[in-house]
């Protein structure tokens, strides 16, 4: 979520059943046979050969070539016809819940694995904590929790309870009302956040495993197929190459890396996802935030109703460190995807006048949300402010992976199948099986294993920060069937 809430589950019976999703892909793009012997910086390049392309029944280079390739989708389709290595790896570009969970099954199917993330904090992606010393102040500044709906996730959940890793959020959680109301949830169902901050979780998921590198910080910037295999790189520096890729992360840097791939169908299903932007504000309070009448606000966590700046609040002292009395008080705030659409800027380069406006418009709908007159709210002792630029998906083709048999390539993300951790989770499984099955089957056709490739998408309803299954029900309810926990 949340900024991209996501959601999980656990270990279950790995292998997924051949693909449900049957599905003959058509290509009508060009098709590029790469099996050759010369990489594309020894392809012709002078004018005589470009005369004489044309003629030539077969390429006999090894990548894309640069001069016929637009930077469009309307690409050459890469089309691998070398046998796998006998020991073959995946490159997973991105370090999300949802490329980590994918390299974790990799594993279990007996298959390596390399995590390319750009990471300088951890690994984690959306699952985000942020902690300032020498306080510590602590904020998860992203996924806030998740809730579980799908029985293979509530394995996985489980076994991280047994872990150590995650654990109920037992605070209390709700609906506030601009002007001050607030009407808790029912308890059910259970809310699951991480130990330690949602980041430590993702750090502890690939902690024991024995066939998966991590490569971070690291921005991939390009792909290239040559000799049956694709070689990765970071502006111009070798990062190595591999049997199969899989991109596990979305937006703009997606679809620049696929722009010139040679992966038409993957680039056109990634062009179409739609994402909202939503800003992130941590502050740090002295004193405990109040509602009017009161000394203190009575929740830990909730959904803001009725202000344009703010769609959650939630006290990560209180949620993350509740053994602690008196102290600061740390509290993430998260806007509405209207307000981010409003005030988008590069999420590189926020310039100061941007952090400055938006900080005080969020500051002020949560005064407005808490029923506080004007300039009665506490300020923070520490703000920082986040854009999230590509946060949580709009639309999705309802599909737990997409796969390139030919260019052999995938894709795993939330948003395939949602937009929570659970969904993130799932997709890297589905992902992580498909591409096993695909390396145990020498012969089969590889059109039995394309999924995905030119599914249709449907907007994708939840809140601003995500989805959380059991909980979409409380739109529905009326006051007489949500009632105050505390009564």
């Amino acid at each position: 979520m949340v900024p991209p809430l996501l959601q999980l589950q656990s270990t279950f019976n790995l292998k997924l059943l051949p693909p449900p999703f049957p599905f003959t892909p058509t290509f009508p793009f060009p098709t590029l046979i790469i099996n050759s012997q010369k990489p594309s910086n020894s392809s012709p390049s002078n004018n005589n050969n470009r005369k004489n392309r044309g003629k030539m029944r077969k390429p006999s280079y090894g990548t894309s070539r640069k001069s016929i390739l637009k930077k469009s989708f309307n690409q050459e389709q890469v089309t691998f016809t070398a046998p796998f290595s006998d020991d073959p790896l995946v490159a997973i570009i991105g370090g999300g819940i949802s490329g980590l969970i994918c390299a974790l099954f990799l594993e279990k199917r007996g298959v390596r694995s390399t995590v390319f993330d750009t990471g300088v904090h951890g690994v984690g992606g959306r699952m985000g904590t942020r902690v300032i010393d020498p306080h510590p102040l602590v904020f998860d500044h992203a996924a806030q929790f998740f809730t579980v709906n799908d029985p293979r996730f509530a394995e996985l959940v489980n076994a991280w309870m047994d872990k150590g890793l995650v654990r109920e959020w037992q605070g209390t959680i709700g609906e506030l009302q601009n002007g001050g109301h607030f009407v808790p949830f029912l308890p059910s169902p259970p809310r699951y956040i991480a130990t330690n901050g949602m980041r430590s979780l993702a750090e502890s998921l690939l902690s024991e495993t024995q066939m998966v590198n991590v490569m971070r910080p690291c921005w991939i910037s390009k792909l290239e197929p040559f000799n049956g295999m694709w070689h990765l790189s970071e502006n111009g520096k070798p990062c190595g190459k591999f049997d199969a890729i899989v991109i596990a992360h979305n937006g703009k840097c997606a679809n620049r890396l696929l722009m010139t791939s040679g992966l038409p169908l993957i680039a056109k299903q990634m062009k179409r996802l739609e994402l909202n932007s939503i800003w992130a504000l941590l502050a740090a309070f002295e004193d405990p935030l109040p509602l009017p009448g009161s000394t203190e606000v009575p929740f830990e966590g909730a959904f803001v109703r009725g202000v344009d700046s703010v769609s959650w609040m939630a006290n990560n002292t209180k949620k993350l460190m509740s053994s602690q009395s008196g102290g600061p008080h740390c509290w993430t705030f998260l806007s509405t995807a209207a307000y981010g659409k409003q005030n988008k800027v590069p999420q590189e380069n926020i310039p100061s006048a941007t952090t400055a406006r938006v900080t005080t418009g969020m500051l002020e709908g949560v005064e407005a949300a808490l029923g506080l007159s004007k300039g009665s709210l506490p300020k923070p002792f520490y703000s920082r402010l986040q854009l999230w630029g590509a946060a949580l998906p709009t639309n999705t083709p309802g599909i737990p992976c997409i796969f390139d048999p030919f260019g052999r390539a995938g894709i795993c993300g939330d948003w395939l199948l949602g937009s929570n951790i659970e969904a993130a989770v799932l997709s890297g499984i589905a992902q992580a099986n498909h591409i096993a099955d695909y390396f145990q089957s020498p012969g089969t056709d590889p059109e039995e294993f394309a999924v995905g490739l030119n599914n249709e998408f449907q907007p994708l309803e939840g809140h601003d920060i995500g989805q959380f299954p059991g909980l979409e029900s409380e739109e529905k309810m009326n006051e007489g069937q949500i009632y105050e926990l505390a009564k």
